[in-house]
């Protein structure tokens, strides 16, 4: 059985996030979206609250091969611990494959059987992150184009000024 990881801060997940679920969905035969409880990184949402979010919109896709965790430490130990040995990240411009590439190393060097497969993301969600997304609704501003409809009004209400 091929599993397969997507971490990630999903603060809060977008259309972008999913589009990536999706893909990587239909190229293996399991798919852990890991949410990084990160203490360096400053969050808008609860870890609980992105996982629920992440949750939420995998069953509205009707994703049944993805589940949704969240781990804290280094995503070369977790692949270990769920018995997975590829990465999934997605790209969306020249600057973020610099980065991806250099943390691909890292993680290989600290298990061999690591993997990193890179999916370039779909035109229409190229400019799109979760800063866009809390920028935009931190003035109130409409974001149900950024983010799953099935938890939108979640999200914007808690962005809301």
């Amino acid at each position: 059985m091929k599993i397969a990881v997507y971490p990630g801060s999903f603060d809060p997940v977008t259309l972008g996030h999913m589009d990536i679920i999706r893909r990587a969905s239909g190229m293996f035969d399991r798919l852990i979206v890991a949410v990084v409880a990160n203490k360096n990184k400053k969050v808008t949402f609860s870890l609980e609250e992105r996982a629920e979010f992440l949750r939420r919109a995998v069953e509205a896709e009707g994703l049944t091969n993805v589940t949704v965790d969240f781990y804290d430490g280094l995503v070369a130990n977790y692949l270990r611990t769920v018995g997975a040995t590829t990465l999934v990240r997605g790209l969306r411009a020249m600057s973020d494959f610099e980065n991806e590439f250099q943390m691909a190393l890292a993680n290989r060097q600290i298990n061999a059987d690591a993997d990193t497969a890179f999916l370039v993301t779909s035109v229409e969600y190229m400019y799109l992150s979760s800063s866009l997304v809390r920028e935009i609704g931190s003035y109130g501003g409409n974001i149900r184009d950024f983010v799953p409809e099935c938890v939108a009004a979640d999200i914007a209400a808690k962005l809301k000024p």
